[in-house]
């Protein structure tokens, strides 16, 4: 997981002087591992299992750069410098689909800049390919001009993830949050010639994640709390789980309704002010949704947290 140390998103320092981010690690039981400091302000976290190492976006905002760590290596962070980069802002959220690294295009500075990028790393340069605009053309999947196409407006890339084949609507499909947008933007795959449909939902949503089986653990970062906290299923097969950020009150869980985007506070863990979520299998080291933040934005201190049964925050 991810400390933001009060760094700000175009790298600024923080109150205090603080100008890195700390990854800390974590044994599921809570206890802390080694630590490692990166530049700038983490945002998008996320696990590359088949290279052993933590793919990393820093400054959502603006002044980005990608980085790789490496816990078994001597000189484990290692960050690159962007070749491509032409929506203006920073970046956010990292998946991985089909062995390739895909990030949001965050704080876009035009309305016709990418949304989201592929990344090829060489040397000591991230080069970005495009996947689809801001203003691409999408068929609207809810709402009043349902099955029509519609051009995207979208100011606001977040979170990005697939969905599973088993969820009730666009499975197998890539996933953008459009987090201020309010809108959920589905490719029928991570290529720029993919077929897009917009959902509309009632409220900006940080994070979402889908549960592929019955038998998995959420995780879930709740800065307000400053702790990180595992929920146990059964799920249903391809459910959706979404971290709420109303305008006004407090942030909140829900389950997603893909087919007409409204959005069900789940009341039982109303208790907890989500932000970054993760999903995993309870008997693997797998997980099935490796595009979270795991990052948290309220605390200098990277070497604990409160509740030692949780995980992600931002």
């Amino acid at each position: 997981m991810a400390f933001q140390n009060g760094v700000g998103s175009l790298g600024e320092a923080s109150p205090s002087g603080v100008t890195s981010s700390t990854i800390q690690e974590y044994g599921l039981d809570g206890r802390p591992g080694t630590s490692w400091q990166v530049t700038g302000k983490v945002d998008g976290l996320t696990a590359d299992n088949a290279h052993h190492r933590l793919l990393i976006t820093t400054n959502e905002d603006g002044n980005s750069h990608f980085s790789t760590l490496s816990p078994d290596d001597e000189h484990a962070v290692k960050t690159y410098d962007y070749a491509g980069l032409t929506h203006g802002g920073g970046t956010d959220a990292i998946s991985l689909v089909h062995g390739r690294i895909v990030i949001s295009a965050s704080a876009p500075t035009n309305a016709t800049g990418p949304a989201l990028y592929f990344v090829d790393l060489d040397g000591t340069t991230a080069t970005l390919t495009p996947l689809f605009a801001d203003n691409a053309l999408a068929t609207a999947a809810n709402g009043a001009n349902a099955g029509h196409s519609v051009n995207l407006a979208l100011t606001d890339p977040d979170s990005n993830t697939m969905v599973p084949r088993t969820a009730s609507r666009f499975g197998g499909d890539f996933m953008l949050t459009a987090q201020g947008d309010q809108q959920l933007v589905f490719a029928s795959r991570a290529e720029p010639s993919a077929t897009l449909h917009v959902l509309s939902v009632a409220q900006p949503m940080d994070d979402t994640v889908f549960a592929g089986r019955p038998e998995q653990t959420l995780w879930i970062t709740d800065p307000t709390h400053n702790t990180i906290d595992a929920v146990t299923g059964p799920f249903s097969a391809g459910q959706a789980i979404s971290s709420v950020t109303p305008d006004a009150g407090p942030a909140y869980l829900a389950t997603l309704n893909l087919t007409d985007g409204t959005l069900n506070p789940i009341k039982a863990l109303a208790a907890i002010q989500p932000k970054g979520l993760l999903i995993m299998s309870n008997n693997t080291e797998h997980t099935d949704n490796t595009d979270n933040t795991d990052n948290t934005d309220n605390t200098d201190n990277t070497d604990n947290t409160d509740n030692t049964d949780n995980t992600d925050n931002n």
